[in-house]
């Protein structure tokens, strides 16, 4: 994990404790899922490092439990048995994470048909936001956390594999089976839209968030 303290989390402007709380493992249940990974442990001893990853990522896409641990079990799954397909020296995170993002699919058709989870809104086409305001360092994290929750998944996907993953776009466009240009678009205007979500926790709070226009006519 790249060094956050007293920077920015990937241009988004997340502060250190907010990323820091998204990496820890303490504030993962994953008992049930580790259970499973030990019994395949001979041939998956390359893929448990990234089991916390794997379960941040599912869990914030899907909101459940329950489903996020069954798609790590079934993601886990998918990768013993193709294991003989790996390519040793290669990256085993990012081949995780393709075999997650898959098998997400259909478990998303799934709910939608089931009308458990509401479909994607917003679309990607829309105009860009006038201003993009700076998030005030008196948010909390789980103001952070809640924003991103609110943001629809075809954005909050991208900005959580680039900006808490750490993924590339090259390595993004990969997983999601996209072209690296409409990565690049959906980062902007999911950053910008947590963005917004922030300033609204900000306001609610009192405190006025600052707009980079008025930072550079204030230095200039």
């Amino acid at each position: 994990m790249i060094e956050l303290r007293n920077t920015w989390c990937g241009g988004l402007g997340l502060p250190f404790q907010t990323a820091a709380s998204l990496h820890s493992a303490e504030n993962i249940s994953r008992s049930r899922v580790c259970f499973f990974v030990q019994t395949f442990k001979s041939k998956a001893s390359r893929a448990l490092p990234h089991l916390t990853d794997l379960y941040r990522t599912a869990s914030s896409l899907l909101r459940d439990r329950n489903e996020a641990e069954d798609l790590i079990q079934d993601t886990y799954l998918e990768a013993w048995k193709s294991f003989h397909r790996f390519e040793l020296g290669t990256n085993c995170r990012a081949w995780l994470f393709k075999i997650m993002f898959h098998r997400l699919h259909h478990v998303r058709r799934r709910l939608v048909k089931a009308s458990r989870v509401t479909t994607i809104d917003g679309p990607e086409g829309q105009d860009e936001l006038a201003a993009e305001p700076v998030v005030p360092q008196e948010i909390r994290d789980e103001d952070v956390l809640n924003a991103l929750d609110k943001i629809a998944v075809e954005f909050r996907e991208i900005v959580l594999l680039a900006d808490v993953e750490e993924f590339s776009y090259k390595e993004i466009a990969e997983t999601l089976r996209i072209p690296v240009g409409t990565v690049m678009s959906r980062l902007s205007r999911g950053r910008k839209l947590l963005r917004q979500e922030l300033a609204e926790v900000a306001r609610s709070y009192g405190i006025s968030p600052r707009t980079k226009q008025a930072d550079a006519a204030e230095t200039a």
